[in-house]
């Protein structure tokens, strides 16, 4: 008995409680938020509605696939890091075999989602390759580590980043190739870049602007650029995010309530329960509402943030800076778009959007974090044992 006491406790205290509780208060809150949003589509019967559901069967699982990874060794997992990015690759390419891949609706051209059959759902590959991103790229910046002056070497680290980059964006994913090269930017100067190579990228990508505007844009991603500037002009393609915002205000400081919001509960305002979730936060729970999803989001990015901090080996440091830049980056990007600061393009708010793929993939990256937190923990108890020795 005293065993399994010991084992619980030691079990407790390399567990990053806070971290997971963070996560889940995070999920349960999005999983309120877009059971009301959908909740006219409640079938007879039913407790939750369709989305509401699959996102609690998804932050299940992932909770479940959080601490299995948590136990794992990050070193196993950093070893098969050319699996990982082989895997990665893979899924990507599975997009373009006919039949697979598809898109949304009014992107037919899109091939973002593979469909899973006649179950009705998809899984988007993206979310699970920006994880695979994050730990190939970390192992990657650690092999090359003194050697970044090198130009050579940042080549290869900038070909790195455009593979997995440049596969979404051919897929019609603009919004997550976005991500990917925050993440990427976000790295790299972390692991101590030179800024004048910074300077050099972003004037590279200003270059480029025109090309991308021309070749990968559609005409439905211009028209959401031109109707920030030319509101009335665009006034049909701004229509979610005049909604959005309109539903954001009318929740004043405490919100009209839960399942009380008249754009929310009449779905007015499209995509309510994905993209545009904090429109019903705002509407429905008001500043405070606001307010608390915000402190949640960033606290958990802030806790990450620390993890890397106090990691011992610089890979795995910057694996959670990597994750805190991939939620931060969406997590900004997605309430511009709430606000209307940003254009609509396809990025949810981590935690609280609807979709089994995002929140499945969340949980999984939130596990290699833990698993860092896990057994930097072991390290400094065997340090602190083997002193005492000493």
């Amino acid at each position: 008995m005293q065993k399994i006491i010991k084992f619980i406790t030691d079990t407790v205290k390399e567990t990053d409680i806070l971290l997971i509780f963070l996560c889940l208060s995070a999920s349960l809150f999005g999983i309120i938020m877009v059971h009301s949003a959908t909740s006219l589509s409640i079938e007879e019967g039913a407790l939750l509605s369709r989305d509401a559901r699959t996102m609690l069967l998804a932050v299940c699982v992932g909770a479940v696939f959080a601490v299995i990874i948590s136990f794992i060794d990050y070193q196993f997992i950093t070893k098969m890091f050319p699996l990982i990015g082989a895997v990665c690759i893979l899924m990507m390419l599975v997009l373009f075999i006919p039949g697979v891949g598809v898109g949304p609706a009014e992107r037919p051209d899109a091939k973002t989602w593979i469909s899973l059959g006649s179950t009705g759902l998809f899984f988007q590959p993206s979310e699970l390759v920006k994880i695979g991103f994050i730990i190939t790229f970390g192992m990657h910046i650690d092999l090359v580590q003194d050697k970044l002056k090198s130009i050579f070497h940042l080549f290869l680290l900038c070909v790195h980043g455009l593979v997995p980059a440049g596969l979404v964006i051919v897929s019609g994913d603009l919004g997550s190739a976005l991500v990917f090269l925050i993440i990427f930017i976000t790295m790299m100067f972390c692991a101590g870049v030179q800024m004048r190579y910074f300077i050099l990228g972003i004037a590279g990508i200003c270059a480029m602007i025109p090309g991308i505007w021309y070749v990968f844009f559609s005409e439905t991603q211009k028209e959401r650029f031109l109707g920030l500037l030319f509101p009335e002009r665009y006034s049909d393609i701004m229509y979610q995010q005049n909604k959005g915002l309109e539903a954001i205000a009318s929740g004043g400081f405490s919100g009209q309530g839960l399942f009380n919001g008249k754009y929310t509960q009449n779905e007015i305002v499209p995509e309510s329960e994905n993209d545009m979730i904090f429109t019903c936060i705002g509407e429905e729970l008001g500043f405070i509402g606001c307010f608390l999803a915000i402190a949640i989001l960033l606290a958990i990015i802030i806790k990450i943030v620390f993890i890397g901090i106090k990691s011992k080996e610089n890979a795995t440091a910057m694996m959670c800076y990597g994750t805190a830049a991939m939620f931060a980056s969406q997590v900004i990007i997605n309430l511009g778009m709430c606000l209307k600061i940003f254009p609509v393009i396809g990025i949810t708010l981590p935690f609280f959007s609807a979709g089994g793929s995002s929140n499945l993939c969340i949980y999984i990256g939130i596990g290699l974090i833990m698993s860092i937190y896990r057994f930097n923990k072991e390290k400094e108890v065997e340090n602190l044992r083997f002193g005492r020795l000493n």
